[in-house]
């Protein structure tokens, strides 16, 4: 596979630009909350690694003058990604302080994340740093989502796919793996669905 194999639009790319969305990658959320309904009006959302923003611009269209997301990546969002219920933070989501300003704003109903470590091509390489990222933001969702709230969470298939799993079972009255539409045939990405956190879980 070349690399100008993702850089050519396709259908979900063209569809993404016409309705306003920075990226394609929104109709992979769009789809996930369609059938596990991760939030609705009035929620409270974090959305961890949301640069160039599609997934935040989704929600906030979702949630109306109503709820409130926070968002936040080591990267700025795109310039057209704004609401009044909008908190951004730009920075590193590992960074402590960074971390404890996100946890002000909380707690919360839903914690997704599309985040994805820079690939190497090496699978073994970009599985494994995948995991590290999934760890991350599922330590996120243990400590800052409220009791009966949802996750969901990109994850590069590979050896450490039945562990982060089995810490969904752990958190999470019901546990799931999906692949939305919108993902590369190609690609080995999926997402694992966390729903009602278990009360007393931190």
């Amino acid at each position: 596979m070349s690399v100008n194999s993702y850089e050519k639009p396709d259908f979900w790319s063209k569809k993404a630009f016409s309705e306003g969305y920075p990226a394609r990658s929104v109709y992979k959320l769009k789809e996930i909350n369609e059938k596990y309904n991760l939030f609705t009006k009035n929620a409270h959302v974090l959305d961890l690694g949301s640069a160039p923003g599609s997934w935040s611009v989704f929600i906030l269209r979702t949630l109306g003058e109503t709820g409130k997301l926070v968002s936040a990546d080591l990267k700025p969002l795109a310039k057209n990604v704004k609401g009044n219920n909008l908190v951004f933070f730009q920075g590193d989501l590992y960074d402590e302080s960074l971390r404890e300003r996100i946890r002000l704003q909380g707690p919360y109903d839903a914690v997704v994340c599309d985040a994805a470590p820079p690939t190497t091509g090496n699978r073994l390489i970009d599985t494994s740093r995948s995991a590290d990222l999934v760890d991350l933001a599922f330590d996120y969702a243990k400590t800052m989502l409220k009791a009966g709230g949802n996750f969901a969470v990109k994850i590069f298939q590979g050896s450490d796919t039945r562990a982060l799993t089995a810490n969904m079972k752990d958190l999470f009255e019901v546990s799931r793996s999906f692949k939305p539409a919108a993902c590369r045939s190609e690609s080995f990405e999926t997402y694992l669905i966390g729903m009602q956190k278990k009360d007393g879980c931190i």
